[in-house]
């Protein structure tokens, strides 16, 4: 189903996956009906992006907490001063790693993953740094209805071990990370549609399977979600912002510009518990 917009101007970069929008000033309240269609434009869209924004930390704030209440992240010690909901985003000369380098789904490892992101950079690399994503609806819809059935029902383990551990430097030795187990098929709360959640960045195995039998089958799905025709790439200028549906999405920060800074704050939106139901 595609939407009609009134008040805002959507223009979709893939088909899947991702849209532009116009028409939204992001340092001033977004209320009444530009918000109920920025909502909308997310439900259809996965991935919204918005240009040129001039946004403080605060206005940031304030714009993801019309989505729902903001988590500190369990893992990053990179805090903005004062303010333990936003994570700071910084790469330069010095990094030996980069957030999100690999395809993941952000912090799956909780019992309640966030609900989504909201990523706005003011500094950003003359080229490269884009940011690629995955709509979890259309790698499921793709899969055979065989591949369907034997996996509607089962459960995964993500473990913030495999994602967390050796990651962030001063993490102390005894830091515990959050696990979970979330169904491999999840149901949208908004939308209804059914979708993949299991990702390389966290999830360690397939609970009604094997060891052997798991590693083979999340390879298979793994490689599934990185093909392209499920994918938008989105190149960052100064004043970028990204709000993405984290449990509908995957994305991966491709890190092609080092030694250059790439330099910007995070907020992230509390969830609703995975489930998976059952056609009626």
């Amino acid at each position: 189903m595609s939407y009609t917009y009134d008040s805002i101007t959507v223009r979709k970069i893939a088909p899947h996956v991702g849209a532009e929008i116009d028409g939204v000033d992001l340092s001033r309240p977004v209320t009444g009906r530009q918000l109920d269609e920025v909502h909308r434009a997310l439900a259809e869209n996965l991935v919204i992006f918005f240009r040129d924004q001039t946004m403080g930390v605060q206005e940031q704030r304030a714009f993801g907490q019309l989505f729902g209440e903001l988590l500190v992240h369990p893992a990053s010690p990179n805090a903005y001063p004062g303010l333990p909901d936003v994570m700071v985003l910084h790469a330069d000369e010095s990094s030996f790693t980069v957030d999100g380098e690999n395809w993941h789904t952000d912090v799956s490892c909780a019992e309640v993953p966030p609900m989504g992101s909201v990523l706005h950079l003011t500094e950003v690399p003359d080229v490269g740094g884009d940011t690629m994503f995955a709509s979890m609806y259309a790698a499921y819809d793709a899969l055979s209805d065989r591949v369907k059935t034997m996996l509607d029902g089962m459960t995964a383990t993500h473990d913030g071990e495999k994602g967390y551990r050796g990651k962030y430097i001063n993490q102390p030795a005894g830091k515990v990370y959050p696990k979970a187990e979330h169904p491999v098929v999840c149901t949208h709360p908004v939308t209804g549609r059914k979708l993949l959640f299991v990702n390389r960045g966290f999830t360690s195995r397939i609970n009604q399977l094997t060891r052997s039998e798991s590693d083979a089958v999340l390879e298979f799905l793994f490689r599934h979600i990185e093909t392209p025709l499920f994918h938008c790439r989105f190149s960052w200028r100064l004043g970028s912002v990204a709000l993405w549906d984290n449990l509908a999405t995957q994305h991966r920060a491709l890190w092609d510009y080092f030694p250059n800074v790439r330099h910007g704050h995070r907020v992230t939106i509390r969830g609703e518990r995975p489930v998976f139901q059952t056609a009626a």
